[in-house]
């Protein structure tokens, strides 16, 4: 190494431990401060700080009790003088500690990003961590510091709404989305204005509903809950995420606000976490309609001993607690561990030192930097599910546009959008009149259907003279927004209505047909397969999903986005993941339906294996499934060994190449399945996944490594540790690479 390059390193050392000392220096600080606080408090004033309300308007009452120390955090005030004036009261409080404002904003502020399934699709982080940093700019402007994302459930039911909230079924994929949430939200220090407190939720196993249905309860094994529903969680802890959300769910018959085992044994002692823990949404009180609390004030007493430190909404809190201090049923001393944790987070936020908002500062909301930011994820979530050779379209064409999402503002913004302006979303048709690059396409416009759920036919008798004009047809279907997020579970999850028809419809008029389909969840979309020529699948893209629609659709982008989630073929099939267990017998690949014309058939069990006789074993589409219009082509996959120590790396190589004459990018993924394991391992789990750009022509090595905490999981003694033996690996563009080598961990 030359001086100078061992001058540079030795600069950036210096630099990196001057970060942490600052941050070491800050934290010691911050801890002094909080003590001399508390020691002044009164135990009411502790309570209010435990103590979250819902802001619904602003009155004489609401000040006083600001003004009394009532309440440590108030929800959903977006108006920036209206934060400041309730700041102003918290401020001339006895104690002087100012409010932690709060809001969902979950994939976007005014900007909407693709909800986070969608964001999970580009298989990029960096889409993740931008939109959340657009979003915290956004709405600290209007003095909102804490935000309740990422949601890192794991999901596996696309009957259940939230879905949409999540990044997929993959551990590994969401635990590398939520970290990038958590620094996108948090920034580099939290006390920097434009900073929100990230909220990873909910804690823990909420997506595993019993059949898809909100708020339901879940039966998550010990083994399960460690291997994998905690791992996503323990990534955003160790991104530094300040703030951990309850669940609503009881799982095995213990509400997750009252678990002592989930939040002090294992979130607060193996997992470390050190920040604040909030309950959801009357979670604490909804424990008594559980059956778990016999009233508000076991309730209380409850979530207050197991460590729940701010309780959402319900203030079960206020009204009881300083009693069960006073009987002896809650220690002050959880009162004091609760209060330090929420005074930490306002030193932390800076809140101290300037809890107001500049309200004539020029605002960067809807700026074009955030909305090219919201349209490349736009575009990079969009998933190629099938193409016949007619995308993408040339602009010389003659083109019908139908269908009820072609122009449907609110509803393309998705899920948990309290902020979002539809009169700034731009759709397809919004994009067609607006951008003069498309000024001279030749387009017949004709929604057919109101919206989604519109079952009204009058309009199909146009479709044909319509469609016969022109030589390609794009059809926007999907699902209203309303029709995922919480409380907002499906049965069904084909396309609703009379969708299908229309598009049966248009496809009678014998011309190319796309399908474009903007949805909150992996719809069941097999019945319609055989009458669009190509689909491409957006999970709601936001604000600028119109733009990068066309240009997908036009060649201007090339589809690069992955499935996060397996589609089934039918709802019957759920839960199927990719990453299963195996049985002992599993159905080989070409399982087919055992039904016949045969009459009176032997009933036989020697031979079966487990698929479903009506719909196999195989999903519609597999998890990491995505097309593009570029051809990419696997080869040489190679080991740095195939043997492998403990205290080792394993190095592996695969060249991609582009085989088309369009530059395109391909998610490059990493599988690997432990054959032999102490507890039966899943058949593959994703390790690692790359973007990887080729021009036409060109090819590339991509390089993976592999540890053995890499290959770590919780045995039956829920010890974390890599097991010697044999493991298969797998490089490909799905989870159905088959281009594999095999290595021996010793």
């Amino acid at each position: 190494m030359d001086t100078q390059k061992a001058l540079r390193l030795l600069f950036i050392l210096c630099i990196f431990l001057c970060v942490k000392l600052h941050i070491y220096s800050q934290q010691l600080n911050y801890d002094k401060e909080v003590e001399i606080l508390l020691s002044k408090m009164t135990l009411n004033e502790k309570i209010g700080q435990m103590n979250q309300l819902n802001f619904y308007e602003m009155n004489d009452e609401l000040l006083e009790k600001v003004k009394k120390g009532e309440t440590g955090s108030l929800l959903n005030t977006t108006d920036p003088r209206t934060v400041n004036l309730l700041q102003k009261a918290a401020m001339e409080s006895r104690l002087g500690i100012p409010l932690l404002i709060a809001r969902d904003v979950i994939h976007g502020y005014k900007t909407i990003f693709p909800i986070p399934l969608g964001q999970a699709a580009s298989f990029d982080p960096q889409i993740a961590e931008t939109g959340a940093r657009v979003a915290a700019v956004e709405a600290s402007e209007n003095g909102i510091r804490w935000t309740f994302a990422p949601m890192i459930d794991i999901a596996r039911d696309a009957r259940w709404g939230r879905i949409a909230e999540s990044p997929g079924e993959d551990p590994y994929l969401t635990g590398i989305m939520g970290e990038a949430m958590v620094k996108g939200f948090q920034g580099t220090d939290l006390s920097d204005p434009t900073s929100m407190a990230a909220c990873a939720k909910h804690f823990v196993g909420y997506g595993a509903s019993e059949g898809g249905r909100d708020y339901n309860s879940t039966s998550i094994t010990p083994n399960a809950l460690k291997n994998t529903y905690l791992p996503p969680f323990q990534k955003s802890i160790d991104a530094g995420v300040a703030t951990v959300m309850t669940s609503f769910n009881d799982n095995d018959g213990i509400p997750s606000s009252g678990n002592k085992n989930l939040l002090k044994n294992i979130l607060r002692g193996e997992m470390g976490f050190n920040g604040l823990i909030v309950s959801d949404w009357n979670s604490v009180g909804e424990m008594i309609t559980h059956g778990f609390a016999a009233d508000g004030k076991d309730a209380a007493m409850i979530s207050a001993n197991v460590g729940l430190d701010m309780e959402m909404n319900t203030e079960l809190y206020i009204k009881h607690l300083k009693q069960l201090v006073e009987e002896g049923k809650v220690l002050e001393t959880n009162i004091d561990n609760s209060v330090r944790y929420i005074l930490k987070l306002k030193y932390r936020l800076g809140l101290f030192s300037n809890p107001y908002i500049e309200v004539n500062k020029p605002t960067t909301t809807y700026s074009d930097k955030h909305l090219q930011a919201a349209k490349d994820a736009a575009i990079k979530s969009a998933v190629l599910l099938k193409n016949e050779n007619v995308l993408p379209l040339n602009e010389t064409q003659r083109i019908a546009i139908l269908g009820p999402m072609a122009d449907a503002p609110y509803d393309q913004l998705g899920t948990w959008i309290f902020d979002g302006n539809a009169s700034h979303t731009v759709t397809p048709i919004g994009a067609l009149k607006s951008n003069k690059d498309y000024k001279n396409l030749k387009v017949i416009y004709e929604p057919i259907l109101r919206s989604t759920t519109d079952t009204d036919t009058s309009n199909f008798s146009k479709i044909q003279e319509i469609v016969k004009k022109t030589d390609v047809a794009v059809i926007f279907l999907g699902e209203e927004s309303r029709l995922s997020g919480e409380a907002h579970s499906l049965s069904n999850i084909n396309l609703i209505g009379v969708q299908s028809e229309l598009l049966k419809e248009v496809k009678k008029a014998g011309k190319p047909v796309v399908l474009v389909i903007m949805a909150g969840r992996p719809l069941t979309i097999e019945r319609d397969l055989p009458y669009a020529d190509a689909i491409l699948y957006n999970f709601h893209p936001g604000t600028m999903g119109g733009p990068a629609v066309l240009d997908l659709l036009f060649g201007k982008a090339n589809p690069s986005g992955k499935l996060p989630v397996t589609f089934v073929r039918e709802v019957g099939q759920i839960p199927l993941y990719y990453n299963h267990n195996n049985t002992g017998r599993p159905a080989p690949d070409n399982a087919k339906t055992l039904y016949t014309d045969e009459t009176n058939a032997k009933q036989t069990s020697v031979g079966d294996v487990s698929f479903y006789l009506d719909s196999g074993k195989e999903p519609l589409y597999p998890f990491g499934y995505g097309l593009s219009y570029s051809k990419f082509e696997y080869s040489d996959l190679t080991l740095s060994s195939n043997v492998m120590g403990m205290n080792d790396t394993l190095t592996m190589s695969v060249t991609l190449e582009n085989t088309s004459s369009i530059e395109g990018t391909e998610v490059v993924q990493l599988y690997i399945r432990d054959l032999v394991g102490s507890i039966i391992r899943p058949v593959k789990e994703l390790k690692g996944f790359q973007r990887v750009n080729l021009k036409a022509g060109e090819s590339k090595a991509v390089r993976f490594t592999l540890s053995a905490e890499d290959l770590a999981f919780y045995d039956v003694d829920m010890t974390k540790k890599a097991e010697p033996g044999y493991f298969n690996v797998w490089v490909g563009g799905s989870s159905k690479a088959e281009l594999g080598d095999t290595f021996l961990l010793e």
